[in-house]
Order: C-alpha cells, then structure tokens, then sequence
C-alpha cells in the first residue's frame, strides 16, 4: 500500500511472508520489437510480428512507418502485421523522432529503399550519454554520403545504392550493431561487423533478417557477416 508522507509524496510498504501465485503472459523485448519493424522496411512483402510489447515506444514506431507509407494491422495488440509495399518518405516525422531514440535504425533500411534519409535529432538518450558514431561509421561505410545541414538534421545520401563492407565498430552498440546489419542486410555482397554487440535482440533481429532470406553467420557472437543484396522476403 501507498502511504502519504512529507509534501504530498508517497512511500510503498511492503508486507511480506504471504504466498505468491498466479499466472502472467510475458510480451516480447521492447528492444527487439523495435529493429524488427524497421526491418520491415527492407521488403515489399507483408510481415507479422507477434508477442509484441503493447507500449508507446512501439506505437511511435508503427506511427514513423505509416508516415513513410507502410500500412500497419493490428495497433494496439500483440500482432500487428507490417505491409511496406511502398515507402512513399524519406523524412521521418520530426516530432515523433524526437520521442524515439530507436527512430535511428530507420536510417539503413530508407537508404535502401530510397537512396536518402533525412532524421531529426533522436530522442531518449541522445546526446547525452549516447551518439550516433557507430550508426554513421557503418552506413557511411557501406555508401551512405553524409549532406551538410544547417539545420541539425541526420543527412545521408545513397544514390548508386549501399555496397558491402568490412568494419570494427568504434564501439560494440546494440543500435549501431543493428543499422550495421541492416543496411549489410540491403548490401549486394558479403559485409562483416567486427566488434559487434552480442544481446539476445541482436540475435534476434539476425533471425529475422535470415528468415526473409539474407545470410547472417556468427549470431551471438561479436563478429557477424551478412550475405545480402537479394530481394527479401515478408516473414
């Protein structure tokens, strides 16, 4: 129970020594929801997502999708079904960017799909404690050309398409890791992320991307290679 105390704030009193019971279902990892719906960007193909986590940072994702032309089932439920058949953007709305630091891994797949992302500072975390030096140093390495903004915005160009490559990330971030593999995903030919992060979503998003047909090896591990470029599939 929660008791008033001092100026109108409240402290919980906890009674222990009682038996605990029942029965909970567990949503997935805001943290792989994430990356996978910005995978859907990747294929023209419809794909289902289910045992998605039913919070706002989901909902702000599915919102900057639909503001790029995806259309999306299923809002407000543990399934929603991702169809971005055309990707009619690539500006991601402002505001909800700045409510979503995830918003980034937006950057790899809208390279690929329309050759240039424009992205406003994301929100979160960002600067303060976090940067966007592994997102740039991977997508600048495979083909992204960065454009001089004046006004703060994230400019990257990819006229002849992204092309493989072979990195060490400057730092072994998740987010990063997974632009990397992203846009490696959309990449004719065979890249390599050294220094990559190895967390559970990581893996996952490597799951998913080789279930819509790219080559992943080395999930889990710090070192992964992508074999992409092929068209992917819905999954």
């Amino acid at each position: 129970m929660a008791r008033p105390v001092g100026s109108g704030l409240t402290s919980l009193v906890v009674e222990g020594g009682h038996r605990l019971e029942g029965r909970i279902d567990v949503e997935g990892n805001k943290n792989a929801a994430l990356p996978l719906l910005a995978a859907c960007l990747l294929t023209d193909r419809a794909c289902v997502l289910t045992n998605v986590p039913r919070i706002k940072d989901v909902q702000v994702m599915a919102d900057l999708l639909r503001g790029l032309g995806a259309v999306i089932e299923g809002e407000g439920t543990a399934t929603l079904r991702v169809d971005c058949a055309e990707v009619t953007g690539d500006v991601p709305d402002s505001e909800l960017v700045g409510r979503l630091r995830g918003s980034v891994l937006l950057c790899g797949p809208l390279l690929a799909r329309r050759g240039r992302v424009r992205l406003a500072p994301p929100g979160g975390d960002f600067p303060a404690r976090r940067t966007l030096s592994a997102h740039l140093q991977a997508l600048e390495a495979m083909g992204g050309r960065r454009v001089t903004d004046r006004g703060g915005d994230f400019v990257l160009e990819a006229p002849d398409g992204l092309r493989p490559a072979s990195l060490y990330l400057v730092e072994a971030s998740v987010t990063g890791t997974e632009t990397a593999l992203l846009a490696a995903a959309a990449a004719p030919g065979a890249s390599e992320i050294r220094h990559a992060a190895c967390e559970p979503h990581v893996a996952e998003l490597c799951r998913f991307l080789t279930r819509m047909g790219a080559e992943v090896e080395g999930t889990g591990t710090s070192t992964l290679r992508v074999a992409g470029g092929g068209r992917l599939a819905g999954v």
